[in-house]
């Protein structure tokens, strides 16, 4: 038996979202007695795994499986997780994981708890602490079934290194013809820049800009951070930037350890979307603005005239300390 851990990748490289599964896993691992085992598809470098708890490696390597499918990979999962007898299996909150993590609970008759941010706080019973009401509250959820599947939060639970090695292992699940009835036609992706679901810090910009001519001052900021890009509601339904920037409850949620933003009032749905980020910062020049309850840190002011400095700031800050 071993805690079974679904590590995603993309372009053949694992996310940051694989390592911080990896890792969680391997703590919950330690504290049932057992060991890791990952599965990867169609991912380079599974050695890489060893650095944060993996003992073992299921790799698949299939064409069919080039582009996400979520019922053929929850079936693989699931074949992964029979063959090793896994009775734990850790998946990601990204938007492919969440899609799969249904078929996948139903495939294996296993309990799902989505939104998990800590370590079980027991093993019998089985129960682990997950955000609810949109991130306002905590609550303690039982998993009182054979197979558990856990959805551990982006950001929730960081990366630890360990010394060790990963063995990798082809694996060749049995697919069928059902596992492909949807097919993916084409994917398009936003290039050279760092995606909303893997970033650490976004950088995110409302109607306060006054336009899309503007934005160049969110770009300017989010490169000297190494951050994300994105965007409020009205923002991308305006056309000043794409829907896929979105972010808020009918967007795209984010749980970066850094949020700012800058010239976004707060509306009620927005505050949804990222309530789960560590530390939140807004920039505003109406001192009434909602986002200032919510946020950790506020600066009322021209955004036009504190964004600026605060580049430069940070470019002196970043030299001088290279």
């Amino acid at each position: 038996m071993s805690v079974l851990v679904y590590t995603e990748s993309e372009s053949g490289k694992f996310k940051k979202a694989a390592f911080e599964v990896a890792s969680y896993a391997k703590e919950v691992a330690n504290m049932l007695g057992t060991t890791v085992t990952a599965v990867s598809i169609n991912a380079d470098n599974s050695n890489e795994l060893g650095d944060y708890g993996v003992d073992k490696v299921l790799e698949i390597k299939n064409d069919k499986l080039s582009a996400f499918n979520a019922k053929a990979y929850a079936d693989s999962i699931k074949q992964a997780a029979e063959k090793e007898d896994a009775k734990v299996v850790v998946i990601s909150s990204s938007a492919d994981s969440k899609f799969l993590a249904s078929i996948l609970a139903v495939y294996l008759t296993a309990g799902y708890a989505s939104n998990v941010v800590a370590l079980p706080e027991s093993t019998s019973p089985f129960a682990v602490k997950r955000t609810a009401f949109t991130n306002k509250a905590f609550s303690i959820t039982e998993i009182s079934t054979d197979i558990k599947v856990i959805g551990l939060s982006n950001n929730a639970f960081g990366l630890r290194e360990v010394s060790g090695s990963a063995t990798a292992e082809s694996f060749e699940p049995s697919l069928s013809e059902d596992d492909f009835a949807v097919e993916v036609v084409s994917v398009d992706k936003a290039t050279d820049k760092v995606s909303i679901a893997d970033a650490e810090v976004v950088v995110s910009g409302g109607r306060g800009l006054k336009g899309p001519e503007n934005w160049s001052m969110i770009e300017d900021l989010a490169e000297v951070l190494g951050a994300a890009t994105a965007c409020s509601k009205p923002v991308s339904d305006m056309g000043w930037r794409p829907h896929s920037e979105h972010v808020g409850q009918t967007g795209k949620p984010v749980a970066s350890n850094l949020y700012i933003a800058v010239g976004i009032s707060g509306a009620i749905q927005h505050l949804a979307g990222i309530n789960s980020s560590k530390v939140k910062v807004v920039i505003n020049n109406d001192p009434e603005a909602p986002f200032f309850k919510a946020a950790d840190y506020g600066i009322v002011g021209d955004a036009f005239e504190v964004v600026p400095q605060l580049i430069e700031k940070l470019k002196e800050f970043k030299a001088n300390n290279a």
